[in-house]
Order: structure tokens, then C-alpha cells, then sequence
């Protein structure tokens, strides 16, 4: 029974895995509690480091090392780990201590016959061949999800990809001219490769290395649900996406490289600063499976420019079955946002950018409770706004709240985050 009882409470303490407050409150309970959310806390400690606390945790890394055994801890942390940051353990022992003297004492700490990592993080220019370390093979063949850079040494890439043949996410960084061809024999010995993070900055093109690259990517066009890219190059082989996030510079777009693209299966677009024919074009081939829409403009000469009513007229002419919406609207959006509200019955959290002046939030609320169906839920709402504008319509938003028009409201000023969340459906999503 008492087994039992520590599974459920393993599972039970997970859930608060991303509430850090209240694992560590729960620490001094007793002792069967500790010892649980220690197995919990361990699996990425990385996740959980603030600054200035790095030495704390260096010193019980070291203290695995020691050579007395009155100096080691009571429990082997490190064996709990299940992600390898390879990035934090430079940072944290390149600040407080001389690493180059330990280093190997460390990385065969980490990488041993007793742990298996399903997560690593790989820092720029890393050059220390992990993977000729014996245990290196029983630690990251089950590794699920990479982050590295095109910097780091070919050798090791060419090294993991012996190793590493079940990789489902993989994000990759690529700086000015870091064309390292040893990221796609990793890529093409993937068996279950799922999600791709493709960020680019500050490069030449290359066209022989994109050739390569992008063939070894091809290989796993029927297993890709999710991209995410910050170069304007679409691939027309990636048919079967499911969520895209297009993050960078897409304004130069040429309209031949995107006029005949489908995405048939798309349930989720981020994009930021796309033009609009990009964006219609992806809409309009989506079937009506788009679910959550997100489009974000940091450009203001495009913001002035874009044609607001032709993105929204596609919306609610494709998406019947659309639950989260976050766009720019203009007060020439009004009519049109009506008109979307009666097609997009299912539509449950509204995302309003009021970036170009104030927003006739009477006339808003007016459409809100006139155009939503009756047997639709109350709306979620969520505004990037200033505060002080926001705060002198709050008695309306209130009394529209007291009507059922409106069941949560929040806002949110400027910030550098183009992708966030809607604040509802931070948690958990249902699709």
C-alpha cells in the first residue's frame, strides 16, 4: 500500500511541476515527501536555477566527486536527471570555478551508465566530444528533444547521430555562415522526428548547404507536425504540418514562393510580420482545421499598410470551426469582426492588438453581445493595450462581464513576446 501511496503522490506532485513555489513548500513535510519531489525537481534542475544561486548548485554537482564519502550527498541526484543542459553546466562552472580542471570530472559525472537523458542542450562552438565517452551511448539513445547550434563541432554531431535515432524535437540555431553538414546526417537518421525549430540569424545563402539541408528534411515530410522558421523560404514537401510558426522577416516574401502553397492539415499558424497574400493563401488551403489563429505585426509601416478586412474576410469565409483569434483590428474592422462572430460559432478567446489608437470598445462590446450566437459560452478576452486606456473602459468591461458577454478579461502592455499565450489556454489545450 505504501507503494501505492508514493505513486499516486508522484503523480500527484507532477502536476505542480511548472509551480515551483509549491514543490519547494511541500519539501520539509517529511521525509517521504522530500524524497519525491526531489525525483521531480531533478529531472530538469536547469528549469528551476535562479541567479545567482548557481553556486548552490555547483557545489552539490561537485560533491557527487568528492573523494570522501562524508562529503557526498544523500541522494544521487544527478542519476534522477533526464535533462542535459549542457549550456547552464558551462555557465554555472565557468562563473564561480576553474573548469577546465574538472571538466572531464563532470561531463563523465553527467554522462554515465546509470542515466539515460531524453532532453539536451548543446552550447554554441561546444568542441568536447561527448559522444566518444563510453556511457555515451546508453546515455543519449533514447534522447527525445536537441537544442544546438550549427557552431559546435561536426564531429559530435556526426557522433550523436549514430547514437541518437529517436530524436522527436529538434531546434537548431544557425548563425553567419555556421553551415555545419554534420546537423543533417543527424537529422536524416531520425526515425520520429516530430517537431523542428529551425531559427536563423544573420546569414549568407548558401545555396548548397540549404540543398542538403533541406533534403535531409524531406525525408521526414510524413512525420513533421510542427515548424517553426525564421528565414523566408517555405517548403511546398511539408503538406502535413499541423502547427507552423513563421517568427522572422517574412515583409520580402516574393508572392511566386507562396501563391500555390497548401497546408491542408494546418490547425495552428503564429506568424509575425507575413504579408497578407502569404497569409490568405495558407488560410483559404487549411480545409476549415484552423483552430487557433495568431498574427502578429512589430512593423509599423505594415501595420498602416495591411489590409485588415481581407485577412479577417478569409477567416470567417475558411474557419468554421477557428476557438482562439489574436489580430490587429482598426475601428474600419468593426463590421467585418461582426460578420466573423456570426460565421465562427465555436470561437471562444478573442486576442485584440489595438496598436494604431484606441478602439471603439462601446461599439466592440455592442457587436460582442448583438452577433454572438445564444448557445455560444461567454467570450474570453484578452487586449495588448495601454493600461491607462484599458482602465478607463474597465466599468464597461465589467458590466458586460456581469451580462455573460464576456467571462475572463485580461490585458497586457507592449511587450517583446510576438507568440504569447493566450492567458487561458497557457496550461493546457485541448486539441
Amino acid at each position: 500500500m505504501s507503494i501505492l501511496n508514493n505513486d499516486v503522490l508522484y503523480l500527484i506532485f507532477k502536476e505542480f511541476r511548472n509551480d515551483k513555489k509549491s514543490l519547494f513548500s511541500c519539501l520539509s513535510v517529511n521525509k517521504t515527501w522530500s524524497e519525491i519531489i526531489i525525483s521531480i525537481l531533478w529531472i530538469n534542475p536547469w528549469k528551476y536555477l535562479k541567479r545567482g544561486n548557481e553556486k548552490i548548485l555547483s557545489n552539490v554537482i561537485i560533491s557527487h566527486i568528492s573523494d570522501k564519502s562524508s562529503e557526498r550527498p544523500l541522494f544521487n541526484y544527478i542519476s534522477l536527471c533526464k535533462h542535459l543542459n549542457l549550456n547552464e553546466i558551462e555557465r554555472i562552472f565557468y562563473t564561480h570555478i576553474q573548469f577546465e580542471k574538472i571538466k572531464n570530472d563532470i561531463f563523465n559525472l553527467f554522462i554515465n551508465q546509470n542515466t539515460k537523458y531524453t532532453h539536451l542542450y548543446i552550447p554554441r562552438k561546444f568542441d568536447y566530444e561527448i559522444h566518444l565517452i563510453p556511457e555515451a551511448k546508453n546515455c543519449f539513445s533514447e534522447i527525445e528533444f536537441l537544442s544546438c547550434d550549427a557552431s559546435i563541432d561536426e564531429n559530435i554531431l556526426i557522433g550523436l547521430a549514430e547514437i541518437c535515432k529517436s530524436i522527436k524535437e529538434l531546434e537548431l540555431f544557425v548563425q553567419m555562415d555556421n553551415y555545419n553538414y554534420g546537423i543533417t546526417k543527424l537529422i536524416e537518421n531520425q526515425n520520429k522526428l516530430f517537431k523542428i525549430h529551425f531559427i536563423i540569424k544573420y546569414t549568407r545563402n548558401d545555396n548548397s548547404f540549404w540543398k542538403v539541408f533541406k533534403s535531409s528534411l524531406f525525408k521526414h515530410t510524413n512525420t513533421i507536425k510542427y515548424f517553426k522558421l525564421t528565414e523566408k523560404s517555405m517548403e511546398r514537401n511539408f503538406q502535413k504540418i499541423c502547427i507552423l510558426e513563421l517568427g522572422g522577416n517574412f515583409s520580402n516574401m516574393t508572392l511566386n514562393s507562396v501563391e500555390d502553397l497548401s497546408i491542408p492539415f494546418l490547425r495552428i499558424l503564429k506568424a509575425r510580420d507575413a504579408p497578407v497574400k502569404f497569409l490568405t493563401n495558407l488560410i483559404e488551403s487549411s480545409n476549415g482545421y484552423l483552430v487557433e489563429i495568431n498574427i502578429y505585426y512589430i512593423n509599423i509601416l505594415l501595420t498602416q499598410k495591411i489590409d485588415n478586412n481581407k485577412i479577417i474576410q478569409t477567416i470567417y469565409q475558411n474557419c468554421s470551426n477557428l476557438k482562439y483569434l489574436r489580430l490587429l483590428f482598426k475601428s474600419s474592422n468593426i463590421l467585418e469582426l461582426e460578420k466573423l462572430l456570426i460565421n465562427c460559432k465555436y470561437l471562444d478567446g478573442l486576442y485584440i492588438d489595438t496598436n494604431l489608437g484606441t478602439m471603439d470598445w462601446k461599439n466592440l462590446f455592442n457587436i460582442l453581445t448583438e452577433s454572438s450566437p445564444i448557445s455560444r459560452h461567454p467570450m474570453l478576452l484578452q487586449f495588448l493595450q495601454t493600461g491607462r486606456m484599458i482602465k478607463e473602459y474597465n466599468d464597461l468591461i465589467e458590466k458586460y462581464k456581469s451580462e455573460g458577454v464576456v467571462k475572463k478579461f485580461h490585458y497586457e502592455e507592449y511587450s517583446g513576446d510576438y507568440f504569447d499565450e493566450f492567458e487561458w489556454i497557457k496550461v493546457k489545450k485541448n486539441y
